[in-house]
């Protein structure tokens, strides 16, 4: 499988287990828990299976950014966090920067 699809897959686990982490209330839910840790499991393994191939700074940016913008995305519609301006705003630059690091990443090989 391509490397960076794995990477992209690793990043959607993390908001998986950041989601789980807010859930399990401090680990005193279960399954919220069990989600956490399996969830984590497969990013972290994700993660080191597509460093093989993308370089290590590149893919450990661009996996944060996926976990960070989804995060913060689930964090909106789901928790009812803030969704003013500024924050939209910086999570779209986030994405750009994100776009821009798979760019240069490509130009690189």
């Amino acid at each position: 499988m391509n490397p960076w699809i794995i990477l992209v897959i690793a990043g959607l686990f993390e908001i998986c287990f950041a989601t789980s982490l807010k859930l399990s209330e401090g680990f005193t839910k279960l399954v919220p828990t069990i989600t956490f840790a399996v969830c984590a499991m497969a990013s972290f393994g994700l993660l080191a299976i597509a460093i093989k191939h993308i370089p290590v700074g590149t893919a450990y940016a661009i996996w944060t950014g996926i976990g960070a913008f989804g995060t913060a995305l689930v964090g909106i519609i789901f928790f009812k966090e803030s969704a003013d301006f500024w924050r939209i705003f910086f999570l779209l630059m986030l994405i750009i920067s994100l776009i821009g690091l798979k760019i240069v990443s490509i130009s690189a090989e």
